[in-house]
């Protein structure tokens, strides 16, 4: 069977390559990179030119992504909540990559492809933030060009030893690809358990938006967070009206001047509000015993029709203001 696979490579290389790049790109947890080290080794060889192998690879991540930009101009927030709930991280997925876009904007395409997990967040991502065509273009191939360089180039630099290596797995059989197969349903098991223990660890009492709105009109005040990232309110601008901003790292600085006592509702953007439920949980360790995070939140909040406010200019300026 391993020799089999090695012949359709050298024999489909160009094909192989494309379709590789392009489904990896698109999501699914089908590595590219050995497929792009082993098309290196064969150009090596001469079995592959190597000019198309490259070629091949960057038109796949071009596609690809400009399919995930198109569908984050179109949709926005949307799809990165649609991404980070089937995601085997909840909430890191997108929030790492909103993080690495507060620092790097649309530059993080350039290194987008060696970030595992950044690699489809970032394109919808620079998509909803308004992130220019042409310029998407050329920093995504720029991206997508040094990565397959990088991946293509070590299989050229090292073809004698990746083929020893290939003969090797050729003389294994169907060994090899099997054990292969193990340690990845190995992997996607262990991302699976994290999931869950994550999710399990959160549970906690929710208070749901009419019983947040009850509150509010009844006057008890309680005090209501959003703790979204910078970037995820820079795409989606809704808040609750009165929230205080804060992200998840800096909310127990945020809510110093608070007294323990007070009724604290945790609200952020995430599925399962993962964030909102990680910052009640701080919060509670450090003293604050009426927390809570908000069920189903920003959006629940907006779904049943109570009022939502706009932030207005770029929340990364501390002189944020907000509008009806």
């Amino acid at each position: 069977m391993a020799h089999q696979i090695i012949e359709l490579i050298a024999q489909y290389g160009l094909l192989l390559v494309f379709f590789n790049v392009l489904v990896e790109q698109a999501g699914v947890p089908v590595p590219a990179v050995p497929t792009m080290i082993v098309a290196g080794a064969l150009s090596a060889n001469g079995k592959l030119p190597l000019a198309d192998v490259v070629l091949a690879a960057v038109l796949a991540c071009l596609l690809s992504d400009l399919l995930w930009y198109w569908a984050g101009r179109r949709f926005g927030s949307g799809v990165m909540r649609t991404i980070c709930r089937i995601s085997l991280s909840p909430d890191s997925c997108v929030k790492q990559s909103e993080l690495r876009f507060q620092r790097w904007r649309g530059r993080v395409l350039l290194i987008a492809k060696f970030v595992p997990g950044l690699s489809t967040v970032a394109p919808p991502l620079v998509g909803a933030m308004g992130l220019r065509a042409g310029t998407f273009v050329l920093l995504d191939g720029l991206g997508s060009l040094l990565w397959v360089g990088v991946a293509v180039g070590l299989g050229y630099a090292f073809a004698a030893q990746i083929d020893d290596l290939l003969d090797a797995m050729a003389s294994a059989g169907t060994v090899a690809f099997e054990l292969l197969l193990v340690l990845l349903v190995l992997y996607i098991a262990a991302k699976w358990w994290q999931r869950r223990r994550l999710l399990i660890a959160l549970r906690m009492a929710r208070i749901t938006v009419d019983e947040l709105n009850q509150s509010i009109e009844e006057g008890q005040n309680p005090v209501v967070v959003d703790v979204r990232s910078q970037a995820a309110r820079l795409l989606d601008t809704r808040i609750i009206p009165g929230a205080l901003l804060a992200d998840l790292d800096g909310v127990a600085q945020a809510l110093q001047a608070i007294p323990p006592d007070r009724e604290l509702v945790i609200y952020c953007s995430c599925p399962n509000e993962v964030s909102a439920a990680k910052a009640a949980k701080l919060l509670m360790t450090i003293g604050y015993r009426n927390v809570r995070p908000l069920l189903g939140g920003l959006d629940a909040w907006d779904a049943a029709g109570y009022m939502v406010e706009r932030l207005a200019g770029d929340p990364a300026d501390d002189s944020l203001h907000m509008t009806a």
